[in-house]
């Protein structure tokens, strides 16, 4: 920036002393101060960062402000989302527990219903339907009874009684059924099957007979008595009385010979007496000579232990056999058919090596043994398997 300044006169002397010319006529030019600009550019600045400054404050403080708020605004949407997250947590098991409850009653429902359709499906069956069911229920009966009993008896039984009621309910559908009925029936009495009850009556008629067995070193063994014993029902002992006591057997004789003196028929009374004499002394010798036999008994014997074996001892060989007997029984009432084949063996032995096989109780048994033991074989139930596949088509084909 320039002024224009009025020219001052001038103290100088010299100047004063030299008369101006014509250059003294133009205008002068103005001094410059080189540090004026610089002033006012630093003023400019301050004002300027004076208000930059003010408006960095202003802004700062609007920041500050807002800052503020929104931290209060977060604050709150925290304080709010936290409750929030409360109340979907109680509704969260809220809901859970409503779906439980809503399960168990689905589950209760659906009982419910498989009950409904089976009642519905029980009374929509028809009477064919009904008599197939209980047909298949009798014949699966039957053979748990044959199982349990080991005879085939109650199998027989229930087919013939599902043959009749098919026989009686006259449907066509039902002839598989009859037909494989008929089968099973051939083929199960034509399997050979042990019949237990009467395995075991025989096994029990045996435990009943060991105690009459006679064995090999019994002494007066029962014997037929002779013929002449059958004329007198009562046999006369041969005992010597005193003379003074008279004998019934002499009494008798008396007494008849008086009845037949009164009756005049002496000789004919006498004969009757004197047959009866003879029977007397016939029977008398006759029970003499048994007597005398039985004193001395020669008899063979393969096995010197039965000849050794005490009276005491042949009980207990009693009661031995009697328990093999019965251990037999166990084991077939058990389907054990080995074991009880094991212990007829045992008792057929012990029969053969301590008992008099030549009597006829004792041949009796060993016969009865032998047939028990081949008829203890171990054979496997025969299965109505064709009658429970032809009912299971009946009931699938409805």
């Amino acid at each position: 920036m320039s002024t224009n300044q009025p020219a001052h006169p001038s103290n100088d002397p010299a100047a004063t002393a030299v008369a101006p010319g014509p250059a003294a006529l133009l205008p002068t030019a103005p001094v410059r101060r080189p540090g004026a600009w610089l002033a006012w550019l630093a003023v400019l600045l301050a004002a300027l960062a004076l208000v930059l400054a003010g408006l960095l404050w202003q802004k700062l403080s609007f920041t500050q402000q807002e800052l503020a708020r929104r931290a209060q605004d977060s604050t709150d949407q925290a304080a709010e989302a936290r409750t929030m997250a409360a109340q979907s947590e109680a509704l969260a098991q809220e809901l859970q527990a409503r779906l439980a409850v809503a399960e168990v009653r689905l589950s209760e429902v659906s009982l419910q219903r498989s009950q409904l359709e089976e009642l519905m499906l029980a009374l929509s069956r028809s009477r064919d339907d009904n008599l197939v069911q209980d047909l298949e229920s009798a014949v699966k009966l039957a053979q748990q009874q044959a199982q349990l009993t080991g005879s085939a008896q109650p199998i027989v039984s229930a087919l013939q009684a599902a043959d009749q009621r098919i026989a009686r309910a006259a449907q066509p559908r039902l002839n598989p059924v009859q037909r494989a009925i008929a089968r099973d029936i051939e083929r199960i009495q034509a399997a050979p099957l042990a019949d237990i009850p009467a395995l075991a009556l025989r096994l029990d008629e045996l435990a009943r007979q060991v105690d009459e067995w006679p064995v090999l070193n019994q002494v007066g063994l029962q014997k037929a008595a002779p013929a002449v014993r059958k004329v007198a029902p009562e046999p006369v002992q041969p005992v010597t009385k005193s003379p003074a006591e008279p004998t019934p057997a002499a009494q008798e004789p008396a007494l008849e010979s008086e009845a037949v003196a009164e009756t005049g028929g002496f000789s004919r009374g006498w004969a009757r007496v004197s047959a009866w004499w003879s029977a007397l002394w016939q029977r008398t010798w006759t029970e003499v000579t048994r007597s005398g036999r039985e004193l001395v008994r020669v008899s063979r014997i393969d096995r010197p232990e039965a000849a050794l074996l005490a009276p005491e001892q042949a009980f207990f060989l009693r009661e031995n056999i009697k328990l093999k007997l019965l251990n037999a029984r166990l084991g077939l009432l058990a389907r054990h058919m080995a074991a009880s084949q094991a212990d007829v063996i045992a008792v057929e032995a012990s029969i053969a090596r301590y008992f008099d096989t030549s009597a006829p109780r004792v041949a009796s048994a060993q016969t009865l043994l032998g047939r028990l033991r081949r008829d203890l074989v171990d054979s496997e139930l025969p299965r109505p398997d064709a009658t429970l596949a032809a009912l299971a088509a009946a009931a699938g084909g409805r």
